[in-house]
């Protein structure tokens, strides 16, 4: 079974997903100085990373202090991030479209049709 798949990112500064819609999220910040670390070398301003999150993009969000962000990434954390140039500490630089499910053409299976999906995708049943 070929379970390879092709990921086309998409520039967060040019181009948004549909509200609600669950992507994988390039991420670019500075991590947090290492305050363990005496040595005084360039970890005291933290390392910069790039990374891939999944994420959900929105026109509104209300964080759980009340605070109302509007076009953003959110992820699982309900941590808000803006698309790179509009501010913040950690910005999404790329987003894409989350994957199919394996030998389906969707991203999600509820309920009864779980075990159907998954024998479809094994060709054999699966243990229980």
């Amino acid at each position: 079974m070929n379970l390879r798949t092709e990921v086309n990112w998409e520039d967060a500064q040019k181009r948004r997903p549909p509200s609600g819609v669950p992507v994988a999220a390039a991420i670019t910040g500075r991590y947090p100085p290492d305050r363990s670390d005496t040595s005084g070398e360039a970890s005291d301003v933290g390392e910069e990373f790039w990374l891939v999150r999944p994420m959900y993009w929105t026109s509104e969000h209300f964080g759980e202090d009340g605070t109302r962000h509007t076009d953003c990434f959110v992820d699982s954390d309900g941590i808000v991030r803006l698309p790179y140039g509009r501010g913040g500490g950690e910005s999404v630089t790329h987003w894409a479209e989350l994957p199919t499910l394996p030998r389906a053409t969707v991203r999600a299976v509820f309920g009864p049709d779980v075990r159907p999906a998954l024998r479809a995708a094994w060709d054999t049943r699966p243990a229980d």
